[in-house]
Formats: C-alpha cells, sequence, structure tokens
C-alpha cells in the first residue's frame, strides 16, 4: 500500500472515531443506573401558580434525590394553558420535555377553541389531588361563608369572585358548581380569571376581587401569615392548619377537587416513556414528596399506565359537557 493511502485511511479512522465521540457526548440522556439527564419541566401558567409550585417541589426533590440530573424549569405563559399545550403536542417525540399540567389545562383547550386535547400526550403520571378553598382578604367583612353565601344570593353581581385559571380551569369550575349548590345562577357569576395563583394573589390583596378560589397550597404561607382567610374548603374532610370548615359542614352539598399530573409530548418511544415513568415512581416514594404532600395540603393520588390514560380520556369528557352545560363550549 501506498504512504498516500495509508495515510487517508489513518484519518478516515481518526475521524470515525472522532465523530463516535461527538454522538456518544451528546446523543446520551439518559442511562440505566443515573436516571434521566438533560430534561425540561415545561409549567403551564406564570411563576408562583399551583402547577409551578408542583412542579418545582417536584423537581427539586428528584434533582437532590439524584433521580435525575439537572432538570430545567421554565414557564409558558398564555391562554390558560392552551399555549403550552400546543407546545407539547408541537414537540412529538422530544423525549427530553415533561410538562406539569392538570384540571386547568383540560378546560382552558375547550374555552380557547383549541384542538389539542390532554389526552392525545404521552400520560406519565398523576400526582396529586388538592382541595379548592374560599378566600377572602384579611380584613373582609365577610367573615364566613355564611357572610358569603348571603351576600352572594342578595347581588351575584356584587361578589367579584377572582380564580387562578381561565374558564373551564378548577378555580372557575369550582365557584360555577358552588353556585349552583347554593341556588346562585351560575350565569349570573361575576368571575374574573388570571394566570395563575400569583397573578391572583396580588388581585385578593389589592381589594380589586370580593373573594378569590383557588388551592390552598399556593398561599400556605399568606394563611399562616394572617394575609388572607379561608371560608371553606371543597373536600370531604377539613384542611391541617386551615380553620376553615367544609361546604358539606356549612350545609352546601358540594364536594370538588382538582388534580395535576405529568404529560410528555405524543410520539414517544416505550423506553424513553418507561424512563420517565420510573422517575416519578421514584419522587413519589422519597420522604421528601411525602413531607411535600403534608406541607402543601396535597392529597396523593399517584396513577400511572392505562389507568391515567382512561382517566384523561374521562377528565376531557366531564370537562366538555360541563362547558357545554354553561355554554362555554
Amino acid at each position: 500500500m501506498s504512504r498516500t493511502g495509508s495515510g487517508s485511511r489513518v484519518r478516515a479512522l481518526l475521524l470515525l472515531a472522532l465523530v463516535g465521540l461527538l454522538v456518544a457526548g451528546c446523543g446520551v440522556t439518559r442511562g440505566e443506573d443515573e436516571g434521566l439527564h438533560r430534561v425540561r419541566m415545561m409549567v403551564p401558567n406564570s411563576p408562583g401558580g399551583g402547577y409551578d409550585l408542583t412542579a418545582r417541589t417536584a423537581v427539586k426533590i428528584m434533582e437532590d434525590e439524584d433521580i435525575t440530573g439537572r432538570v430545567e424549569v421554565f414557564n409558558v405563559i398564555g391562554a390558560g394553558g392552551t399555549v403550552a399545550m400546543a407546545r407539547l403536542m408541537n414537540e412529538a417525540g422530544n423525549d427530553d420535555l415533561m410538562m406539569m399540567m392538570g384540571l386547568g389545562v383540560v378546560g382552558a383547550g375547550y374555552t380557547n377553541g383549541s384542538t389539542a386535547r390532554v389526552s392525545d400526550a404521552t400520560a406519565l403520571a398523576k400526582m396529586v389531588e388538592e382541595q379548592e378553598g374560599i378566600l377572602v382578604p384579611a380584613d373582609s367583612p365577610l367573615q364566613t361563608i355564611d357572610d358569603f353565601v348571603a351576600a352572594w344570593r342578595a347581588d351575584p353581581a356584587s361578589i367579584t369572585i377572582g380564580g387562578g385559571s381561565s374558564p373551564g380551569g378548577p378555580d372557575h369550575l369550582f365557584p360555577m358548581e358552588t353556585a349552583r349548590a347554593v341556588g346562585v345562577d351560575p350565569n349570573a357569576v361575576n368571575y374574573v380569571s388570571y394566570d395563575g395563583g400569583g397573578d391572583l394573589l396580588t388581585a385578593l390583596l389589592g381589594k380589586k376581587i370580593t373573594a378569590g378560589t383557588s388551592g390552598l397550597g399556593e398561599y400556605v404561607d399568606q394563611i399562616e401569615a394572617g394575609q388572607v382567610r379561608v371560608l371553606a374548603v371543597s373536600g370531604n374532610e377539613r384542611v391541617e392548619g386551615v380553620d376553615a370548615p367544609t361546604l358539606t359542614e356549612a350545609g352546601v352539598d358540594l364536594t370538588f377537587t382538582n388534580w395535576r399530573g405529568v404529560l410528555a409530548p405524543p410520539g414517544l418511544s416505550d423506553g424513553a416513556k418507561a424512563d420517565m415513568v420510573e422517575a416519578l415512581h421514584k419522587l413519589h416514594d422519597t420522604p421528601e414528596w411525602k413531607e411535600a404532600l403534608v406541607k402543601n395540603g396535597w392529597s396523593d393520588a399517584f396513577m400511572t399506565g392505562p389507568e391515567f390514560e382512561q382517566f384523561l380520556r374521562d377528565q376531557d369528557e366531564r370537562v366538555s359537557s360541563t362547558l357545554a352545560e354553561l355554554g362555554l363550549a
């Protein structure tokens, strides 16, 4: 072989070796014993909201416990989660993206005329359920849930209710169902939508609304500090650490719970999906996650696989029918 041919062969082998190293360095995002790496967690509302709190709590625990590598959390704001949902669906096959979501994203899709449905994404895990609360500023003249209901019945238009979700979300569906339960026409409810719990808190403390309806986990600090008061909670039992009755205790025949879960883009490989679900299983099993449930007033509602997929289909049907009754879908 000529010296020229030999040199060409050596250069070709070196080039192949270099390409192999580059592929190995850039293409590996997960290992059998190392968990997920280079994962991003999308939050479909503003910082400070319920999705944001749940996502950042989950990510911190996964990082601290070496379940994943570093996880980038980023917020995509707009249309009650519809903008984020559209982005998720447009990233089909991307196995480095997860999104925290919940009932609000389901409803926002219908009320904003989107064709993206949560049941069309890759279902990873349902994580928590959470009661809603009816909150007022600390110095509100409405001292009890009875006061609130009496004022609402007397003049529905005078009671402005804010929620951290768009129509179809939990903060909207809850007051609508409460209105129906206490004899107020849901179509007469004066509801103002805010893009997440952070904006809602600003409106509540600024006296721009009479009351807010929201998950209590978003306002633990403000409740403890006495900045806001909880008139009633929506579940079957009282919330630990919150001095407020359930609606049923107050004579209102209604229970209502919100939920949050994690989706990935459609079109994931079975292996990529299994890795993500395994990471969420490991998160769920940590003592730190169990402590977070208690601290934030969340109920453990962990669910994966076909059960969660069917749950999402059921939620699509439930929300679409409720909004149709209200003339909103």
